[in-house]
């Protein structure tokens, strides 16, 4: 099986482009392309609340302009339904999926559209970085395509809170645990985490996981992990677990609310506690996207900012973990190649955009569209400094070794004294995840 990634990408060629735009005309209002007038397409995608809200005001004038109904059905756990509606022979016309290394598998069993001549693959040349059409290409056909980005390793704190109290967000890994630590003396909690996703409950945990991991063993080491020739037991491994458990705390003592709270909450909610008065908690780690889960009434730079994961390896500084938006096309319908048109648009993706939580994939996309302050240094902040950017490795592992790192983090959760064993079983499971 052939699995999409991310490989060591120069920025100048992926992560410049995504910002490339910053001195392109601004682009027009949304206009989508075809000449389809009514009908529906079926998706599947995996948003919900204020990503729903922002994914629903990208569909707006697309359906306004050609009378296309998008019949949206959102889920987490894209990779058994999808699985089990691709068996059962009614998928979606179009999924978004999280995961390339399912689109990836469907594609190798020949479920998917080539998407060659229904995009115009020179406007896309033109829009893309050959890295996005790379990643989107397996067989030699293109199957995938990206439209919105996210990145991880982002620590949120509210800025106002940490005047107030004198704190200053940290340059090393040694600093963000002395940081810990002077939160305690000071009575505050260090962190909020939740991880609850449902049926994908534990990604929330493993990104942090990871991204620990990427600064900690490097790239070379990430890559054969999530390929499954590194055991989940060797020390390189086990020591980004154990790095993760420093965060957490004995019993999970930095942490708002414990155990029980950080398993059973939603991960869309992680931010709530930090924004109240008195705040409940002084910082998170999650993805560029979280600020649309943030209260309505928070404002950017104001009551929100981040800095990055320290690196614990100073050679592996500026290495990050990212995610895209893939689409995939299961059903050629003239609704489903309008839709999937429009969504490469740089009129589409700039809706999102100026909602914030998303990175544009289109070139075209100017800087000055992002909100906000914080989203433009975002922005900024992938071509000034990043170094390397490496997908996420658990939606690159095949599914069961995927849920069972997701299961795993929350048995970490609930009993860090339990690690030895929680990587001894993902070991067992990764001897027979590979091999189907």
């Amino acid at each position: 099986m052939r699995l999409i990634r991310f490989t060591r990408i120069p920025v100048i060629a992926a992560v410049a482009a995504l910002v490339a735009g910053a001195c392109a005309p601004g682009a027009s209002n949304p206009n989508p392309t075809g000449a389809v007038h009514g009908g529906s397409v079926s998706v599947i995608g995996v948003w919900s609340d204020g990503e729903l809200d922002s994914f629903n005001a990208v569909i707006a004038p697309f359906t306004q302009q050609t009378g296309i109904t998008v019949n949206f059905e959102a889920s987490r756990d894209q990779d058994a339904i999808l699985t089990t509606r691709v068996a059962a022979g009614n998928p979606p016309d179009l999924a978004a999926a999280p995961s390339p290394t399912l689109l990836t598998r469907f594609a190798n069993q020949r479920k998917l559209v080539p998407l060659d001549n229904i995009v115009d693959m020179n406007k896309m040349k033109q829009d893309y970085a050959k890295t996005w059409i790379d990643q989107g290409t397996v067989n030699g056909h293109l199957v995938q395509i990206f439209s919105w980005a996210s990145i991880k390793g982002f620590i949120w704190y509210n800025p106002k809170v940490w005047t107030a109290k004198g704190y200053t967000p940290p340059k090393t890994w040694g600093d963000l645990i002395n940081l810990q630590t002077k939160m305690k003396s000071n009575g505050d909690t260090p962190w909020c985490v939740t991880v609850n996703s449902g049926a994908a409950t534990g990604w929330p945990g493993s990104d942090i996981q990871k991204e620990i991991a990427l600064g900690q063993v490097g790239p070379a080491v990430y890559d054969k992990w999530w390929q499954g020739k590194q055991k989940w037991t060797s020390p390189e491994i086990k020591g980004a677990w154990q790095s993760f458990g420093q965060l957490l705390g004995a019993n999970d003592a930095n942490v708002y609310g414990g155990a029980n709270y950080i398993v059973n909450t939603d991960f869309g909610k992680v931010g709530d506690p930090m924004f109240q008065n008195p705040p409940k908690c002084m910082m998170l780690n999650q993805a560029s996207f979280i600020t649309t889960f943030f209260p309505k009434s928070t404002v950017a730079g104001q009551d929100y900012d981040y800095f990055t994961m320290p690196s614990q390896n100073s050679a592996n500084e500026g290495d990050r973990v990212g995610a895209a938006d893939a689409w995939s096309m299961f059903h050629d319908t003239p609704q489903a190649r309008a839709l999937l048109n429009y969504l490469l648009t740089p009129e589409a993706q700039e809706v999102w955009v100026k909602r914030g939580g998303k990175i544009a994939v289109n070139n075209k996309v100017p800087v000055n569209d992002y909100p906000d302050s914080v989203s433009q240094k975002i922005a900024k902040d992938l071509v000034n400094n990043t170094k390397v950017l490496k997908y996420d490795a658990g939606d690159l592992m095949p599914s069961d070794m995927k849920n069972a790192y997701w299961q795993a983090i929350v048995a970490f959760i609930q009993d860090q004294s339990k690690l030895d064993s929680i990587l001894a079983n993902l070991d067992k499971v990764q001897s027979s995840a590979y091999t189907s």
